[in-house]
């Protein structure tokens, strides 16, 4: 059987269609083995009702396990998914709240900024005693990692255990071919697509269909779009692949200035609103599972890990955006980082597509975000407090806002108001 540990499980509307996914391949009938792991046990409970009722409504025949305690359960895993929360909603709203006291804006304040930061120190230890549970009970498994900051976490993983098959999930490539499509007119299988660079900022640089380009026939449709996607789509020649109140995180141009605020609608503190979706979604699932409605979804489009998984198994290929470490893949980008880049996956593993050399003005965006990134993941392997300082005056929305002074005082508050989630070097104060 193929054994599939998903850590986080009590995200159950992730959860949910991994599993709606894999129990609707009747290829892997009878071949899954599923085993649920959450710290929450309201939320873990949840978590396996729901599996049981989609093994039930699919016929998929698939063994459900589930526990509060992880290591037993990665014995002999060959898939590890990653979606859990480190701090939960208490800590997002403090990296939201603090901040916002200093005058610094954020929109979601997971990946970059001060709120990806500490979210990244918090996250780390735990990405690392997972790595370390991986490395000695299930070695060859690949962990597929979904939580943010992405290309932090990722990192962290490859310099700080002995882990090598990590790959990291988002959606933003696949969603932006999407729009795009839909914005020309096009089927998606009538373009050519080819994108790269760091997850939440990848760029298309590809974008064809016939041999010719279909930038030209985008630019009038979006003439009149203020956005931040169409800000620097417009300055930098390629289409960027994130969301416009993300993608303002990751430079210093908007979210600084109250008038460009006001002029593109950003929606500062989206991730609270979200945050309060979720729950909300909790709530109805929890719900359904308690009236018996059924639960079995069928997506027009597999997950992410359930694609990986699946063509791995299978080995029907698929090319699927990854976030992988960087060799030899963007050959402008720091050889250590992990980039977002396709990859053929199919029996024999995960091929990613070597890009060459990303356009000069494009790389100089990806290498001031992974100079955040590298120092955030230098803060928490080495646990220390001065490369926290550090990653926050280097981070570009940050520094357009505060001083250095402020910036210090600002990050001494979010250590103190973490507290014991973060590396005991950090919260000690070695410098």
């Amino acid at each position: 059987m193929t054994k599939i540990v998903i850590t986080g499980a009590g995200n159950v509307e992730l959860t949910r269609k991994i599993l709606s996914d894999l129990f609707s391949c009747t290829d892997l009938a009878g071949a899954l083995h599923i085993a649920l792991h959450d710290v929450d046990p309201a939320r873990l409970a949840t978590a396996e009702a729901l599996a049981c009722r989609l093994d039930a409504e699919s016929g998929a025949k698939a063994r459900v396990d589930a526990a509060r305690t992880r290591p037993a359960l990665l014995d002999g895993a060959d898939f590890v998914i990653c979606q859990f929360d480190v701090g939960g909603y208490d800590a997002l709203l403090r990296d939201l709240e603090i901040p916002r006291r200093y005058g610094l804006r954020q929109t979601l304040g997971d990946t970059i900024g001060v709120g990806g930061l500490f979210r990244a120190l918090r996250t780390i230890p735990e990405m690392l005693a997972l790595a370390a549970d991986m490395a000695g009970r299930c070695p060859d498994a690949w962990l597929l990692n979904y939580t943010d900051p992405m290309a932090a976490l990722c990192w962290a993983v490859r310099a700080g255990s002995p882990l090598r098959n990590v790959a990291g999930l988002c959606y933003s490539v696949r969603d932006t071919h999407a729009l795009l499509a839909d914005l020309v007119g096009r089927e998606l299988d009538e373009i050519v697509f080819r994108t790269a660079g760091v997850t939440h900022q990848a760029f298309v640089l590809r974008f064809e269909s016939g041999g010719r380009s279909l930038y030209p026939d985008l630019d009038p449709l979006i003439a009149g779009d203020h956005d931040v996607r169409s800000e620097i789509y417009r300055r930098f020649g390629y289409y960027p692949t994130e969301s416009s109140e993300h993608a303002a995180e990751y430079v210093p141009w908007f979210l600084p200035h109250e008038s460009e605020v006001r002029r593109l609608g950003l929606p500062v503190d989206e991730a609270l609103r979200r945050s309060a979706r979720k729950l909300d979604s909790y709530e109805r699932l929890r719900g359904s599972l308690a009236s018996g409605e059924p639960l079995l979804a069928r997506w027009k489009h597999f997950e992410m890990a359930s694609e990986v998984i699946h063509s791995m198994v299978t080995g029907v290929p698929r090319e699927v955006y990854l976030t992988l470490p960087n060799h030899g893949l963007i050959d402008n980008l720091p050889a250590e980082a992990c980039v977002e880049v396709p990859a053929r996956v199919d029996g024999s593993g995960v091929h990613p597509v070597a890009i060459g050399a990303l356009p000069v003005p494009l790389a100089a965006l990806n290498r001031t975000y992974l100079n955040v990134v590298e120092l955030t993941v230098t803060a928490a392997l080495e646990e220390r407090r001065s490369a926290v300082y550090q990653a926050a005056m280097i981070d570009p929305s940050t520094s357009a806002t505060l001083p250095l002074a402020a910036i210090e005082a600002l990050c001494d508050e979010l250590i103190d108001a973490h507290g014991a989630l973060l590396p005991p070097g950090i919260r000690g104060g070695r410098r």
